[in-house]
C-alpha cells in the first residue's frame, strides 16, 4: 500500500481551528477542520503553514510541518515543538481562527499488505511524523512496535503518537542515559532476535537514523526515513531543502526533500 502523494492539484486553503492546546513542556498541537484535506492526506507528508503573529506581519515564510494526524471524516492534525517565531506564532492559535495552509505535500510512507510487524524508531517531535503510519499499519492488521527517545518522561508524548494504534512502546530517555546510541543498540538487537520485523521506520534523530540503517542492512530488514530540512517554498521550486541520497544504481544524486520526499527508502538516504 502507497502511502505517498496523491494526484490532485495543490493550492491554498484558509481552513478552520478547531482545538489548540500546549503537549508537555515545550510541544503544542492544533486541529483543523479541513475533512477534504484530512482524507486526501497520507502519513509521511507535509503541508506548508503560514505563521502570522497577532500583528500579521511574519514571519514571512510558511513552516513545514508532517501530518500527525488525518483520515477520512478526521480533522487534520499537527503535533509540533515550540521553539522559534513561526512555531511560536501558530502555538497562538485558538479555535475559531483561520489558518493558511497549502498540501498536503510531497511523497508519504509504503506498507506492505504482506507485513505482519513493524518497528519505529522515533525521537522528540518525530513521533509527530510516524504517528500516522504507526495507526495506517494497525488498521491494515499490522502489529507495530515503538522505541520513543526523549530528554526526559514529560517530553514522551506517547499518547499522542499511539492514538488508537494499540502500538507496544519502549521508551527511552537522556536523563539515565537510556538514550544513547550502544544502549539503543543493545535494545534493538534484542528486539530483532526476538521477533525479527518486516520493516522498520525512523524520523526525528540522526544518530538513532544511522544505527537503525547499520542494524537494518546488517539484518537485510527494509525501511524507510522520513527526512527533517528546512524548506523554502515547500513546491520544489526553491531547492532550498536539498539531500544527498543514492539512486538504485548507488549513485550519489541530489534530491528534493519537499519533492522528492521527505520519506526515503533507508539505505538510501544519506547522514546530514
Amino acid at each position: 500500500m502507497d502511502l505517498g502523494a496523491a494526484a490532485f492539484a495543490v493550492a491554498e486553503r484558509s481552513v478552520t481551528v478547531i482545538e489548540s492546546a500546549p503537549v508537555g513542556r515545550r510541544y503544542h498541537r492544533i486541529l483543523l477542520d479541513a475533512p477534504e484535506l484530512s482524507a486526501r492526506s497520507r502519513p509521511g507528508q507535509f503541508f506548508h503553514l503560514l505563521c502570522r503573529d497577532g500583528g500579521g506581519a511574519g514571519p514571512y515564510l510558511r513552516r513545514p510541518m508532517s501530518i500527525w494526524r488525518c483520515g477520512e471524516g478526521r480533522p487534520l492534525g499537527f503535533l509540533f515543538h515550540v521553539k522559534g517565531k513561526g512555531t511560536a506564532a501558530l502555538a497562538l492559535l485558538r479555535a475559531g481562527d483561520a489558518l493558511s495552509v497549502v498540501g498536503p505535500l510531497g511523497h508519504g510512507f509504503r506498507l506492505d499488505p504482506a507485513w505482519r510487524r513493524i518497528l519505529v524508531v522515533a525521537r522528540g517531535v518525530g513521533l509527530a511524523t510516524l504517528a500516522p503510519v504507526t495507526e495506517a499499519a494497525a488498521a491494515m492488521g499490522i502489529a507495530v512496535e515503538a522505541v520513543l527517545s526523549a530528554r526526559a518522561e514529560p517530553d514522551l508524548m506517547a499518547a499522542e503518537f499511539a492514538g488508537g494504534s494499540g502500538a507496544a512502546i519502549t521508551a527511552v530517555f537522556d536523563a539515565d542515559g537510556g538514550s544513547e546510541v550502544a544502549r539503543v543498540e543493545n535494545l534493538l538487537r534484542a528486539r530483532f532476535a526476538a521477533s525479527r520485523p518486516d520493516a522498520v521506520f525512523t524520523c526525528g534523530s540522526n544518530r538513532l537514523f544511522l544505527l537503525l540503517q547499520r542494524l537494518a542492512a546488517e539484518h537485510g530488514i527494509p525501511g524507510q526515513v522520513a527526512l527533517e530540512q528546512q524548506m523554502g517554498c515547500g513546491l520544489g521550486m526553491c531547492f532550498c531543502c536539498v539531500r544527498q541520497v543514492r539512486d538504485e544504481q548507488g549513485k550519489v544524486v541530489n534530491l528534493r526533500v519537499c519533492a522528492e520526499g521527505p520519506v526515503f527508502d533507508l539505505q538510501a538516504a544519506l547522514a546530514w
